[in-house]
């Protein structure tokens, strides 16, 4: 009977069971190191938000500065002989609920042209807030924006709506807009923008 030394010896001395032992041992080893793969099950999310400090946030993202009260873009304005709507005081629509003619002593430059007003009061009213007291569509008639086109204005034909001025050629016309004061307004807010580039 062989020695347990003898049988230890001869298992030892065959290639191809060293070979079977030794890829198995590295196969283990292999298994061992590699990261486990997380199944669709237990997959986790392994993206993490960088903590960004205000410093380098403002360094990574340009900064625009927002004014709190944004210029008007400039339009076109009724105007003749470089004076805008026939120089009516457009504050005086409000405070004196009709037509006033404004003076050269009292004048501002707001969108690219002069307006005249009737006095110092009025006139940094209308500075202070200009688009509170400009008449709509650039003081162009409003019922012909609604029909898609520019007209002159007759400064004694206007109308005040939900504290807005509107202008028309004439008091005929002023009588057409009054017919259908909302539905002239639709017609001409959907105008003015492309009107307003001529």
């Amino acid at each position: 009977m062989k020695s347990e030394h003898a049988k230890s010896k001869s298992f030892w001395q065959r290639p191809h069971l060293l070979t079977l032992v030794a890829t198995s041992i590295i196969t283990l080893s292999i298994s061992a190191c590699s990261p486990a793969t997380p199944t669709a099950e237990t997959s986790t999310d392994t993206t993490t938000t960088a903590q960004t400090t205000p410093q380098e946030a403002s360094q990574e993202t340009p900064q625009t500065a927002v004014s709190e009260q944004p210029a008007m873009a400039e339009q076109i304005v009724y105007v003749e002989d470089g004076v805008a709507i026939q120089g009516a005081d457009p504050v005086a629509y409000f405070t004196e609920a009709g037509f006033v003619e404004g003076s050269d002593e009292f004048t501002h430059e707001w969108q690219g042209v002069t307006w005249q007003f009737a006095s110092a009061e009025n006139r940094d009213l209308f500075a202070a807030e200009p688009e509170k007291y400009a008449p709509q569509y650039g003081g162009y008639c409003a019922w012909a924006v609604g029909q898609n086109a520019l007209a002159a204005i007759d400064p004694n034909a206007w109308s005040i709506v939900e504290g807005k001025l509107y202008l028309n050629a004439n008091k005929r016309i002023q009588d057409r807009w009054n017919k259908d004061i909302p539905g002239n307004i639709a017609l001409a807010e959907a105008n003015w923008p492309e009107l307003s580039q001529q």
